[in-house]
This record gives C-alpha cells, sequence and structure tokens, in this order.
C-alpha cells in the first residue's frame, strides 16, 4: 500500500520518524508520499526522500503560505523538483477559509505551479478548501491542455471533501480522487457516496497525517499504519475485500505518480 500523502517532515514525527516508518511497512504501507507547503518543508521533504528509500516527495506552496511566492521562490521549487525523489508538485491550490492569504496572490501563485508542473512532466497534488468553482475552473483549462503521458495523470484532489459535482468535473478533467481518515466518521456519508461513484482507477488513499486521524485512532496523532483502517472503509463502500482495494489503489499511486511497481 501507498500513503499518497504525509506530511512526514513535521515536528511532530520528529521523536519517532524511524519507528513510524518502520510500523508503515509492517502493516504493509511501504512507500509515502510527503507533499511540502512552502520552500522549507520542500528541501526536508526531499531529504527525507533521500534518507528512506520508501518515500518519495512532493515540492510546492500550498495556498496558505503563497505570501512568500516570488521568482526566486519559484526557482528553488524548480530546481528541487528536478531531483529523481520528486513525483509531483504539490500541495498546491486555493484556500479561501483561511485569510492567510488574500486570493489575489493564491491564484497567480497557482497558476505558475501548473505551469512549473507541466514543463516537468509532474502531476500536482491539489488543495481545496472552500474554493471549489475558482479552482476547478483553473484545473480545467490547465489540464484540457496538457499533452502526452501527463494528459493521462494530471493529478490528484487531495482529501476530497467536495460535492458529487465537484467530484465529476474532476474525474472529468482526469484527475484522481483521495481519501483520508474522514472518510470513516460516522456522519461521513456524503463522502462515501461520492467514493462509491469513483472509477476503481481513479482511487487514492492517504492519511494527511499528522492530522485527519481515521476511527478508531481519531484525537490522536495520525500516521501511515493507519492506511489500512482508510482502505478497509474504502473497500467496504465498493463492496470488495480489503486486500483487492489495497492492490487496486497501491497500482493507482504507480502510475499517478510514475512509481516503479513492487
Amino acid at each position: 500500500m501507498i500513503d499518497t500523502h504525509c506530511h512526514l517532515n513535521f515536528d511532530s514525527f520528529d521523536a519517532d520518524r524511524d519507528e513510524v516508518v518502520a510500523r508503515a511497512a509492517a502493516v504493509g504501507v511501504d512507500r509515502i508520499i510527503n507533499p511540502a507547503v512552502d520552500t522549507p518543508t520542500a528541501e526536508a521533504a526531499v531529504a527525507l526522500a533521500h534518507r528512506y528509500s520508501g518515500v518519495f516527495a512532493a515540492v510546492g506552496v500550498h495556498p496558505n503560505s503563497t505570501l512568500s511566492w516570488s521568482p526566486e521562490v519559484a526557482d528553488a521549487i524548480r530546481h528541487l523538483a528536478r531531483s529523481e525523489k520528486v513525483v509531483a508538485i504539490g500541495e498546491i491550490g486555493l484556500d479561501y477559509h483561511w485569510d492567510y492569504s488574500p486570493r489575489s496572490v493564491q491564484i497567480p501563485a497557482f497558476e505558475a505551479q501548473l505551469e512549473l508542473a507541466s514543463s516537468l512532466n509532474l502531476p500536482v497534488i491539489i488543495h481545496n478548501r472552500e474554493s471549489d468553482e475558482d479552482v476547478m475552473r483553473i484545473l480545467e483549462a490547465w489540464a484540457a491542455g496538457l499533452e502526452g503521458d501527463l494528459a493521462q495523470r494530471p493529478g490528484v484532489m487531495h482529501s476530497f471533501s467536495g460535492t458529487p459535482g465537484i467530484a465529476e468535473r474532476a474525474l472529468a478533467a482526469g484527475f484522481y480522487i483521495g481519501f483520508t481518515g474522514p472518510i470513516t466518521y460516522k456522519n461521513a456519508d456524503l463522502t462515501r457516496r461520492i467514493a462509491a461513484s469513483v472509477p476503481l482507477d481513479r482511487l487514492l488513499v492517504e492519511t494527511d497525517a499528522p492530522y485527519l486521524t481515521p476511527i478508531p485512532y481519531r484525537g490522536k496523532r495520525n500516521e501511515p499504519a493507519y492506511i489500512p483502517l482508510v482502505v478497509e472503509r474504502l473497500a467496504s463502500v465498493k463492496g470488495m475485500s480489503a486486500d483487492e482495494m489495497g492492490v487496486v489503489t497501491t497500482r493507482n499511486a504507480e502510475r499517478l505518480f510514475g512509481l516503479p511497481a513492487h
């Protein structure tokens, strides 16, 4: 299994990072993708990817960090993205819930990073919070102009929590849909209904660790070893075994991120 979104570089893992990676491997989560939120975390994500054979990095500037966006930051992200352990640009997108960066700054930074991704032939990891229409308008226009294999694997809608209509638009644009711990929550019926409608070849599983811990560990720090709980719930939604879902989501992640098959 592959945890396609874990902030392994965050300080909540400083005390036991080696053990976290080992616990994940012990339950069959043998690869982890660590996305950045700004230039320092991009540097840390790449460093960790070189430290652990099963860890890969995504580099980019999160919408809440886009006040830092500049030509120099863009150059730094481009340089880091050339590492052989970088498999995506992310996490990038729009966030209208928090007021950390105005929309007039978020949108140009988002568009610039999409163009960077296409120039490097890398998929994108998309953060979307209360910004459905702008995110989809920008992504649909970008995806429509892609060529080659990236047109078939433009990216993933990370920790999907949108509407069925947004899911349909994302799928039509070629995107994968990532599900996290909330799919296990009692009140997540809409999320489960959306997951049931997503084609098998577009499903991904994520932790977003240290956040969004699944049941029965909700309230504690999340970690990649809990991916089987997300896989099991997603499998039940799709009416298949957890082993089958583990194989499906692993192959999907390998295809999206260009990882070698295990």
